[in-house]
């Protein structure tokens, strides 16, 4: 009997004909397998027992980088013979559905060979093989096949040729093979432009590192700025030129010996840091320094409320390994905060540099705030002023991928950057639909989508589209995405913010093409749709969907908001009652213009009686301008973000007046919640209407910082909780807010069925993907 087996999933680029194959070999089998747009064929000559034999061993065994997600088995006339079992060439196919693969990090078997010195691949900065290396950075078009990547100037010498022909080796048809006669090669420059000529250029870097240089290195999916994360000088050095005073950095080690003498790290963690995707883990510090604003507390207050209850609050954590770590680490690294982000070295040339340079780096993106990642030496000669030497390699990055970021909570893993060795992200609709749907996205942490048949294949994050050459970036990854798939919109959907350039951008494709159809989607209400996604869920759910800003149906800007929803709509059941931004936007970067909203609130004219931390900050006439334009209304939008309470709880408790960086209030907020406080503030609901001021002036009467910032916390949650008794519905959560461990790790205590974007982004990356869900669910499905 002749049967025709259909495969789909991650199945090209990953070993998968070779491994069919081999399989198909060993077990006396007849037929053929080939690449197409969707997936692996197999033709199999077998009797119905040898088949589903040949099936299930294909479900136990497959390629540690394989990912199955249908196989469809069909019974055919026999249309010829065959002898013995063979790979053919790709084959093209109308519909194109296959999964790119993700860029992983480099395997054991790569890594053995990369050290030892008799291999012919010894130290060669770019060993890879059908288990590791670059894919979605180098892809032009689908089938993925060597001449579909930049990897096709390179030609094969006959050593890699014959690898790369042999079904039984493992490199056969890895698209990126190559080595030190035929592959890819480094260069460096210093910051004059000057070709340095040295056939020891690894070491030249090392050496610069060491004495304290920055340097520019390209990796697989974009450019890292990376110096010694041991040095201050270095550090602060790197603060400067990149104009980022106290944002953390991303801290590469060589092994997890290293990253666990940093910091702490459960078995799930640990699985995490070491999988093949490599992200950048947050972890909880070994030794934190305290923060500044603590030592300013208990110098501030040691007279009136007595120095013993603020030793606990300025000593920092110690254990076995704190004085280590201290040496590893500068305190510039991540201040103020108690988690550091920490990741494997991924690729053998990071690998090569921190064998021996045997310390800790920082390797934080190479981009000027709020331009994309930089992924030719085009771009990375503009960051001139920031680095000291840069070392190049002329293997093209076709598309830009930065670093995934990820925690784990209660088991549970939880993206706050989707991207290298996540991305592109395939996912499901709830239904298959007729229509192909361009979801744009919202306008932070940027992602596009497309749909095909019942997938959404989601980009990798892109980033703000704060300026020109963001923009730029966000449409040349919508490009891509439509010419690996060739894919034309019949719609485009986006969100309902007038001023975001997603939204924009959608009403130019809709003047240029009138038979697409435009829809756009209210920004909570994706939020919620993108969780119930990757949950599986599509019966009626109370969502809550807490961030920083979202336009919302009436005009103000939302982001505390619930929902109770489903596929086809939603309403608006409860808020935080709405707020005054004052200054708009440059609140958002200012909590203490959001506390003082709540103080003209409160005590409107006797403000200026008050002596707190908020008001202090401001000089008088300040606040007498500030306190017209509140009460006007002068670019003072409402708000019922939940993200602003967190900014304005920092600022009356003198935590931060100004960020330096988004979510910033949040963290250090974080850092403060003690485990052992488990009071909280008494909060009133009135016409669905949460009422922040009254838990503001508790606030205010509190006389310890850790007691006010854990009683904040504990408020939220039984708030979010009260919520959910009255409703009586699953609980869906979405949003940035939702990305604050400690809130995150009570609701799961307080309220453990709570339904979560477990794997995947809570923050605006998820915005597309319940755009492409709205889409679908409201035209025509089969």
């Amino acid at each position: 009997m002749f049967y025709s087996i259909e495969i789909r999933g991650v199945v090209q680029g990953v070993g998968f004909r070779p491994f069919i194959y081999n399989l198909a070999v060993s077990s006396g089998l007849n037929g053929q397998v080939s690449n197409n747009g969707y997936g692996v064929s197999i033709l199999l000559d077998a009797c119905q027992e040898d088949m589903n034999l040949f099936v299930q061993k294909i479900r136990q065994s497959r390629p540690p980088l394989c990912e199955i997600d249908s196989i469809k088995i069909t019974q055919i006339k026999k249309t010829k013979s065959f002898e013995g079992f063979s790979i053919e060439m790709s084959k093209s196919t109308k519909t194109l559905s296959s999964h790119i693969p993700s860029d992983i990090a480099m395997c054991a078997e790569c890594e053995s060979e990369l050290s030892d010195k008799t291999n012919r691949r010894f130290e060669y900065p770019f060993i890879t093989c059908t288990n590791c290396g670059p894919r979605y950075s180098i892809i032009k078009n689908l089938p993925y096949d060597r001449k579909n990547t930049s990897m096709d100037e390179f030609v094969m010498c006959k050593k890699c040729a014959a690898e790369y022909e042999n079904p039984k080796d493992r490199r056969y048809h890895a698209q990126p093979i190559g080595c030190h006669e035929c592959g890819a090669s480094l260069s460096l420059f210093d910051n004059s432009g000057t070709k340095i000529e040295s056939k020891n250029i690894v070491d030249i870097v090392v050496q610069a590192i060491s004495e304290g240089k920055i340097v520019a290195i390209k990796g697989i999916g974009g450019y890292h700025l990376v110096c010694d994360a041991s040095n201050d000088k270095a550090v602060k050095l790197l603060r400067e030129r990149k104009k980022r005073p106290s944002k953390p950095f991303g801290i590469m080690v060589k092994d997890i010996d290293v990253a666990k003498k940093i910091a702490y790290m459960n078995a799930k963690e640990e699985e995490l840091f070491c999988s093949n995707r490599r992200p950048i883990v947050l972890l909880k510090k070994r030794y934190n320094k305290a923060p500044d604003f603590l030592h300013n507390l208990k110098i501030r207050f040691q007279s009136k409320f007595g120095m013993t209850k603020f030793l606990s609050l300025s000593h920092p954590e110690l254990d076995s390994g704190s004085s280590f770590a201290r040496n590893l680490l500068s305190d510039f690294v991540a201040p103020n905060i108690n988690q550091i982000g920490l990741f494997l070295a991924y690729t053998p040339l990071h690998h090569l540099i921190l064998q021996k340079l045997n310390r800790p780096v920082v390797a934080t993106s190479a981009n000027i705030s709020d331009e994309p990642l930089c992924t030719a030496y085009d771009d990375i000669i503009k960051l001139l002023g920031i680095w000291d030497y840069c070392l190049e390699h002329n293997r093209e990055i076709l598309n830009s991928c930065d670093d995934s970021v990820a925690f784990v909570e209660n088991e549970k893993v939880f993206m706050l950057r989707n991207a290298r060795g996540y991305a592109p992200t395939y996912l499901k609709l709830p239904k298959t639909t007729d229509k192909k749907i361009l979801a744009l996205g919202a306008n932070q942490k940027s992602t596009v989508a497309i749909t095909v048949e019942d997938s959404v294949i989601l980009s990798p994050y892109i980033g703000d589209l704060g300026s020109l050459s963001s923009i730029n970036h966000f449409k040349s990854h919508m490009e891509t995405l439509k010419r690996i798939y060739d894919f034309t919109p019949d719609v485009v959907v986006c969100d309902k913010h007038p001023n975001y350039e997603s939204t924009k951008y959608a009403k130019e494709l809709k003047a240029q093409n009138k038979d697409i159809e435009l829809l756009q989607v209210q920004h909570h209400y994706a939020h919620i749709l993108a969780t119930m996604g990757v949950n599986g869920i599509t019966t009626k759910v109370l969502g809550v969907s807490f961030d920083g800003t979202g336009y919302g149906d009436d005009g103000n800007l939302w982001g505390g908001e619930f929902l109770v929803c489903d596929l086809e709509g939603y309403e608006r059941i409860g808020q935080f009652k709405y707020f005054k931004l004052i200054g708009g936007e440059k609140a958002i970067k200012e909590p203490r213009r959001v506390a003082l909203s709540f103080l003209f609130e409160i005590y409107g004219n006797e403000v200026f009686n008050l002596n707190n931390p908020t008001i202090n900050s401001f000089s008088s006439s300040e606040i007498k301008t500030l306190l017209r334009a509140w009460r006007n209304g002068l670019n003072a939008p409402l708000s019922s973000s939940c993200g602003r309470l967190f900014d304005a709880v920092a600022s009356l408790l003198d935590i931060v007046q100004v960020c330096s960086y988004e979510g910033e209030s949040g963290l250090l907020l974080e850092s403060l919640y003690d485990e052992n406080i488990a009071e909280y503030y008494e909060f009133g609901t009135q016409d669905n209407e949460i009422d922040f001021s009254q838990i503001v002036k508790q606030i205010l009467d509190e006389k310890y910082v850790r007691v006010a910032v854990s009683k904040f916390f504990n408020t939220i949650v039984e708030i979010v909780y009260g919520m959910h008794k009255k409703y009586d519905l699953p609980l869906v959560l979405s949003g940035g807010v939702f990305q604050n461990r400690v809130l995150l790790r009570l609701i799961m205590r307080k309220i453990p069925d709570v339904i979560l974007p477990e794997k995947f982004v809570s923050n605006d990356g998820a915005i597309a993907y319940g755009q492409a869900i709205a889409a679908a669910s409201k035209f025509k499905t089969f």
